[in-house]
């Protein structure tokens, strides 16, 4: 597939996701952590005008001028920006407005990738797509974030397939004491957190084949796992007491029977399904109740080719911390990953969210502890 086919092609998957919404769908922003779709569909098109186009295409007249204020995510060197709390708040570009503006910015890059362009311009290029292709797993969580809080429960498509059952038997596997190579490494695109490659020692250790379950972690609830203090982090039981959780996000106990919203709506409770939802206070104190722990993410790394991943973001013990070598770009493309290197700990895997093609085993996804809107997991490890 040639350059303009892969971006018309992953460009029409983004719209393909907000298809099943009504127009009002497109403005909601419950909580911080959630931007409303418009805003996805506006600062993905932002980013292959400011980074492509106008530094780089011949007589590109920009859209609109006030765009870079409402759409810039967080490149300071960019310029000023609408803060991330207030995206809800823009009632103004209208949804029709922001569709405009894609099929602009769309047409004028079709056009300058019909000409031959720099190995430096198809290295952002390529950064534009796994871009865009991030966003399109953050659009369909927040998607269900918003249609998931709404007190009617609405369906988003019932086609979607949120869950697939857990078939096989977990096992644990053991892997050998040694050094072993982590970090990207090959040819093909990777974010530059993945690098550089690197040497690590691991003690003997023992990882599941599978992903925990629902009714692996009913069973937790059941036995009280939520108001046990011996299983948590002080800071987790904390959170647990002043936000009053007792479950997974999107779990409800409805007349003694546990249900979850999902795409598909309000459903009971699969056993079979991968627990998902889960914050990393939440993965730590099932891990305790269990007698097991978390995977550290080379733990995981070294191990995923032995076992099934994908169906769930995971968990990992470790927190979110630049390889040895690394080193930020200069310029706005520098601010990608760099600088969110603090107080979060690393994720391994991919999700039903993920795009095809999206996911690979170095891949470091990176979250605050507390969070638990993207579809989060746990495997565990001793």
């Amino acid at each position: 597939m040639n350059l303009i086919d892969q971006f018309l092609s992953i460009r029409k998957y983004t719209e393909s996701i907000c298809e099943p919404l009504q127009t009002e769908d497109y403005v909601v922003q419950p909580v911080e952590d959630v931007s409303p779709p418009k805003w996805h569909l506006g600062h993905t098109t932002w980013f292959f005008e400011t980074f492509i186009l106008k530094p780089h295409a011949a007589n590109y007249r920009e859209y609109n001028p006030e765009y870079n204020f409402v759409f810039n995510s967080y490149y300071e060197t960019v310029g000023a920006r609408v803060i991330r709390t207030d995206r809800g708040n823009l009632s103004r570009p209208s949804v029709n407005e922001i569709y405009q503006y894609r099929h602009y910015v769309d047409e004028a890059m079709t056009n300058f990738l019909s000409h031959s362009i720099t190995e430096e311009i198809t290295e952002l290029l390529i950064l534009g797509f796994n871009h865009e292709q991030q966003h399109q797993e953050l659009l369909l969580t927040d998607i269900k974030y918003i249609l998931g809080n709404n007190p009617l429960f609405p369906v988003y498509s019932a086609e979607w397939k949120e869950h697939e059952e857990i078939k096989n038997q977990a096992n644990l596997i053991t892997i050998n004491e040694g050094v072993y190579e982590i970090g990207f490494k090959g040819e093909g695109f990777c974010f530059d957190n993945e690098l550089n490659k690197h040497k690590v020692y691991l003690q003997d250790y023992q990882i599941s084949t599978e992903p925990e379950n629902n009714g692996t972690y009913l069973d937790f609830i059941k036995a009280g796992g939520y108001t046990n203090f011996n299983y948590w982090h002080a800071e987790g039981w904390d959170w647990v007491q002043k936000n009053g959780i007792n479950a997974p996000m999107y779990w409800h106990e409805i007349n003694g029977e546990w249900f979850n919203y999902t795409y598909a709506g309000l459903l009971p409770i699969n056993p079979a399904y991968p627990v998902t939802h889960i914050s990393y206070y939440e993965a730590y104190a099932f891990a305790s109740w269990k007698g097991m722990r978390l995977p550290t993410e080379f733990e995981w790394e070294v191990a995923a080719q032995q076992f099934n991943w994908g169906k769930r973001w995971e968990w990992t013990e470790s927190a979110y911390l630049p390889y040895p070598g690394f080193s930020k770009a200069p310029g706005a493309i520098g601010e990608y990953n760099g600088k969110f290197m603090v107080n979060q700990k690393v994720l391994r895997g991919a999700s039903v969210a993920t795009p095809k093609g999206h996911g690979r085993i170095t891949y470091r996804n990176f979250f605050h502890p507390h969070l638990r809107w993207q579809f989060t997991g746990i495997r565990l490890a001793k």
